[in-house]
């Protein structure tokens, strides 16, 4: 009994010795958090820096990285993917001086711990890498967060870990320098009194509103049922990027998101005449928040939401957004994708950008943001396919594994049709995509007192009202499209995940109008601009590149189908 009491006390001493030993780190970083990777100091103008960047060493290693790299099997050719090392959230996306910037956590082969990597686009589809932008010191490592493009600079704030949210400042013509606003965190984190903070300090995003400053923290606070944490977004405010006040939790009305959620990588930022809340949950994935601006009281005020998981994000999901204004009141977001697959030298990869939209009032949209066909060789196209009830159709010269496919079908009265892309010709591996018409929720019953409810048939709605959009308040139900990748690899150390479901809203007599992108181990498909779905998929076959459509129950109609191969934008 006095053995154990004594290894209670050793074990309490520890426990006590390790929480003030970490407390000194985080308030006094280790001269080791410099980083052991090359960093330059470029020139004031463009020339200048175009020059030094090509007899750049980072550069250099960078260009023989990506093209020892590009002879993995399935290694994307037309999605972002960095030069070397792997890849994690990508941060801060902004246009500046005729560029597209794009800033991810990148973990470079000599200092694995995470860096601002650094890539440009005029267009959102060609991509030119860049050495790498933000270096972790006085911060352990570089984590994620969002940028704020002003007249004659670009701030950069983000999180620094055992240090607290950073800001950064670049005025160069390609971002390529950048001086850390005080030397040290802004918002640390850790109070300086000893007590604990009514916030968290976590992945920041910035914004600025009458001349003054505000940004965002990440976090959760344990307030939701039975004092389970729920997701939460801190606000505070500055007049000078270097001091910072609280102010209180940003968000107001949200019933949208689920019991453990988190608010990690926040962008907020206008669409249409409403705002948008894009963020990460660790537990749930990518998600957003629509409502409204209360500048008054500076609060969020949220009337609906959405998920851009819509299953778990690994492996191979969709991971952490980066979003920024496309400056015509709609949204670019781009995420990463988880792998399934060990492979080597590089793991994850970006999405293509999207082009978010405000559809109606509580209804957002989504489609590619980049015209893709400056990539497009090889087009094949065929017209007026009847797709006979429960037979397969496999296609003739369409085929590939670098693939856009642009496709409209009438489904007429069949209440399913499949896609197979990347298919074998015995059907061995398959990626399945699904449209299931009206088979999602319905709106629901408005209850009131009086007359009743009753439901009304679609034909005789619309007859009666005029009404011709579900999204505008019909009851009927909402259409699902699926991704099943449990049947795209043979290989045994490909890990699998369960279908990857989104739903949409058909307006009575539209057709389905499909935006496949097949490109090595990413098939991403877009439904008449309105839902998107990605997963990661790697065939274990090299003839598993043929596409296939099959309608369930009745016939359907393939009135059009487009495919073009894609080039590489590495070439």
């Amino acid at each position: 009994m006095k053995i154990a009491n004594k290894e209670r006390h050793s074990a309490f001493l520890f426990i006590l010795f390790f929480f003030f030993f970490s407390l000194g780190q985080a308030q006094k970083p280790s001269s080791d958090f410099v980083s052991k990777v090359p960093k330059f100091s470029f020139g004031a103008t463009l020339q200048e820096q175009e020059i030094q960047l090509k007899d750049n060493p980072l550069m250099k290693r960078m260009i023989e990285s990506r093209k020892r790299l590009s002879a993995d099997k399935y290694r994307p050719v037309f999605h972002y993917v960095n030069p070397e090392g792997n890849l994690n959230d990508p941060n801060g996306l902004c246009y500046w001086n005729g560029y597209w910037h794009l800033f991810y956590q990148a973990y470079p082969p000599e200092d694995p711990r995470q860096h601002w990597g650094h890539a440009i686009s005029k267009d959102l589809v060609y991509w030119r890498d860049l050495p790498y932008a933000i270096y972790p010191d006085p911060e352990r490592a570089v984590f994620s967060g969002s940028t704020l493009v002003e007249d004659d600079k670009v701030i950069a704030m983000y999180h620094g870990t055992l240090a607290g949210n950073m800001v950064a400042i670049s005025e160069d013509p390609l971002l390529l320098n950048w001086e850390k606003v005080t030397g040290k965190a802004v918002i640390p984190l850790l109070s300086s009194s000893g007590f604990s903070l009514p916030y968290s300090v976590f992945d920041p995003c910035i914004w600025k509103k009458d001349g003054i400053y505000y940004s965002l923290s990440g976090g959760r606070v344990y307030n939701g049922p039975g004092g389970n944490p729920v997701r939460a977004n801190f606000l505070f405010r500055s007049k000078d990027l270097a001091r910072w006040e609280y102010l209180h939790e940003f968000v107001d009305d949200d019933r949208f998101t689920l019991v453990g959620d988190d608010g990690a990588c926040p962008y907020f930022w206008p669409i249409g005449d409403r705002y948008i809340l894009n963020f990460f949950s660790h537990m749930s994935g990518g998600q957003y928040l629509l409502g409204d601006y209360d500048k008054e009281n500076d609060k969020f005020i949220v009337t609906s939401a959405g998920k851009y998981n819509h299953g778990t994000v690994g492996p191979g999901g969709v991971h952490a957004p980066s979003a920024t204004p496309d400056g015509k009141g709609n949204i670019i977001i781009m995420f990463n994708m988880n792998p399934a697959k060990q492979t080597e030298g590089w793991n994850q990869i970006m999405s293509l950008p999207r082009r978010l939209t405000l559809i109606s009032k509580d209804v957002i949209g989504q489609e590619p943001a980049a015209d893709l066909s400056s990539l497009h060789f090889g087009g094949k196209k065929l017209e007026g396919v009847n797709l006979p009830a429960n037979k397969e159709i496999v296609l003739r010269g369409i085929k590939g594994n670098a693939m856009e496919i642009k496709a409209e079908i009438d489904m007429l009265s069949s209440q399913v049709v499949e896609l197979n892309v990347l298919r074998s010709p015995d059907k061995e591996e398959y990626t399945r995509i699904v449209i299931f018409k009206e088979r999602g929720f319905s709106k629901g019953l408005d209850y009131k007192s009086g007359d009743g409810t009753v439901m009304i048939p679609a034909d005789l709605l619309v007859a009666l009202t005029g009404q011709k959009s579900y999204a505008q308040g019909s009851r009927f139900p909402q259409s699902l499209i699926s991704i099943e990748s449990d049947q795209s690899s043979n290989l045994p150390d490909v890990r699998l995940r369960p279908p990857e479901t989104g739903s949409f809203l058909l307006d009575p007599g539209e057709n389905i109008d499909l935006r496949v992108f097949i490109d090595k181990s990413i098939v991403e498909v877009f439904v008449n601009g309105k839902q998107c779905v990605a997963v990661r998929v790697y065939p274990g076959r090299d003839d598993s590149v043929a596409v296939s459509l099959k309608a369930h129950g009745r016939d359907a109609l393939l009135k059009s189908l487009d495919a073009w191969q894609m080039k590489s934008i590495y070439d």
